[in-house]
């Protein structure tokens, strides 16, 4: 039995084109179109060279349809800047997540989805003070954001791209929620796109809310907003700041210079003169790229972490896991911030795996 939407995701998640797919395999481009419609299935030596190519087992193409990710239902930002391919395989990775989530689930009981969707029509700023209301957060700094989103029943997981146009990427699949983050932004980064991503999950949920350039400013006004509260910021920011000021009063938020810098702009305590000329200082330092020490530590999965804990125990090995999925364990490491499922060379003997029900409930709130 061959699963023909299987070889179109793979080849997605790979980034190739049909035609460069042909090539690898040597056959047509006209014999991929068939294969990936279902009209024929590929021969066993033809299917192990798709296989290798595309570095999945054997067994990916023969398993059932994965649930696809719609690009309507995704933002991606700098959409211009990116190339079709790597919106591809991001959703392409998505869909591998929504599978591992799935094997989870099975096996542990994980926090109810609890994120307000509101709007159309409600502002950002509005729209943070309303889920942190809802939340019981008050006016403090969040310790930590991967954390909180997880306790209120988001999924999260890694995305590893080489191409820094991709931020990140969130999503409702039917009532829970999914966001996917780049590993290779800075702990400050990270946050506030998680935090941006929050934004879009809370605003943007339904068919007929605004897309593109005005939905990702409404998202980045609520990840400031949500991130550092009007009231707190105002109370506490230093006026006419240096930028050693700004790198001081960034600490307790966890955010970049740059961001708490714009903050202040937004809440006029910068003039638009005082705003420009701490860009032009924080250009020349090359703090847009880099930020200032103290630097924080990229924030990972609690779920994930404490699943893998339970499996250890277990006795469940990451190559168990990656033989149920039909993947290999490179792509489940692509989705789980590289946190180890069992450790190498430890010396303990592995018991035998049980069975999936006989796994304790996890409770992670």
């Amino acid at each position: 039995m061959f699963t023909p939407s299987r070889l179109t995701l793979a080849r997605k998640r790979r980034g190739l084109t049909k035609k460069a797919l042909a090539e690898k395999i040597q056959v047509s481009t006209r014999s991929v179109t068939a294969f990936e419609a279902g009209k024929i299935g590929p021969k066993p030596a033809t299917l192990a060279r798709i296989s290798e190519a595309l570095s999945f087992p054997p067994s990916f193409f023969e398993a059932e349809d994965l649930p696809e990710l719609s690009s309507a239902a995704v933002s991606f930002r700098s959409l211009s800047k990116m190339e079709a391919a790597q919106r591809h395989s991001a959703l392409a990775a998505g869909a591998i997540a929504f599978a591992l989530h799935d094997w989870i689930s099975e096996r542990f009981k994980l926090p109810i989805a609890n994120v307000p969707k509101l709007g159309p029509g409600l502002d950002a700023e509005t729209a943070a003070q309303v889920v942190r209301a809802e939340w019981g957060l008050g006016e403090k700094p969040i310790p930590n954001l991967i954390h909180l989103l997880e306790a209120r029943g988001v999924r999260v997981f890694s995305i590893t791209q080489e191409c820094r146009e991709l931020d990140a990427y969130s999503l409702w699949r039917g009532d829970q929620p999914f966001v996917f983050l780049n590993t290779q932004k800075s702990g400050e980064h990270s946050r506030f796109d998680a935090a941006h991503e929050l934004g879009h999950l809370v605003l943007h949920w339904h068919h007929d809310v605004p897309q593109g350039r005005q939905a990702e400013l409404e998202a980045h006004r609520f990840a400031a907003a949500f991130l550092m509260p009007a009231q707190s910021i105002l109370a506490s920011a230093p006026r006419n700041p240096s930028l050693r000021q700004l790198i001081k009063a960034k600490q307790p938020w966890k955010v970049s210079v740059g961001a708490i810098a714009h903050r202040l702009y937004e809440l006029k305590v910068l003039s638009e003169w005082q705003y420009r000329t701490l860009c032009i200082e924080m250009g020349k330092q090359g703090y847009r790229t880099n930020e200032p020490e103290p630097r924080i530590a990229r924030e990972t999965s609690q779920i994930l972490n404490k699943v893998f804990a339970g499996l250890r125990k277990e006795g469940c090995t990451k190559a168990d896991i990656a033989n149920d999925l039909h993947v290999h364990p490179q792509d489940l490491d692509a989705l789980v911030f590289g946190l180890a499922i069992m450790p190498v060379g430890d010396g303990v003997a592995v018991p035998s795996r049980p069975k999936p029900d006989s796994y304790p409930p996890l409770e992670l709130i």
